[in-house]
């Protein structure tokens, strides 16, 4: 017998939560665990470039994290049902990431552009999908009281870290990170 990947019980808006009850699908719960599915499809696809092997692992193993964040989200009290999988363990292996990558590339003394050779510009893309699951997550704990607040401080790590990863990017290849120019006081009209 096969089973199939649609069960029409989502066709009416609502979703069904881990241990929960069902909700609408635009829920903040569902807004926060979609916008971390997001970021992992767009850690997938920095994963199509040609990677380091230790960048290849370091990427899997958070994609792994972000599936057992996606979890822990969808699951309206996560210590009940198993699923506060974040620990602090996983935030600091990310604090280890960041100061190894961090120790080759120069101290930022203004804002740089999110760009550079494609690996860095998807990471950076990356970087802005964290942010956003980051906000959602502050707009759903703010309105649950179950909470681990691993979800953030992971995904506050995780995205400095991304940035971080794009400027290694760059470096290593020679490219270097265009600078933000702020624009002049009196700009000349376009008109």
């Amino acid at each position: 017998m096969s089973s199939k990947i649609y069960t029409k019980t989502g066709d009416q808006g609502e979703t069904g939560l881990f241990g929960g009850p069902r909700v609408a699908k635009d829920n903040t719960r569902i807004a926060a665990y979609g916008t971390v599915d997001e970021l992992n499809a767009c850690l997938g696809l920095v994963r199509t470039e040609q990677l380091s092997p230790a960048l290849e692992q370091l990427l899997i193993e958070i994609q792994n994290d972000l599936f057992a964040l996606g979890a822990q989200l969808a699951t309206p009290d996560p210590a009940a049902h198993g699923t506060d999988l974040i620990q602090d363990t996983d935030i600091r292996r990310l604090e280890l990431a960041i100061d190894t990558h961090e120790q080759s590339l120069e101290p930022l003394k203004h804002f740089i552009l999110p760009a550079g050779v494609r690996t860095a510009a998807l990471l950076h893309v990356a970087r802005a999908v964290c942010r956003r699951a980051e906000r959602q997550v502050v707009t759903l704990l703010r309105s649950q009281t179950t909470s681990t607040s691993n979800e953030l401080r992971y995904l506050n790590r995780l995205s400095d870290l991304l940035f971080v990863l794009a400027r290694f990017a760059n470096h290593l290849v020679g490219y270097v990170d265009a600078k933000w120019e702020k624009p002049p006081a009196n700009k000349p009209s376009s008109e």
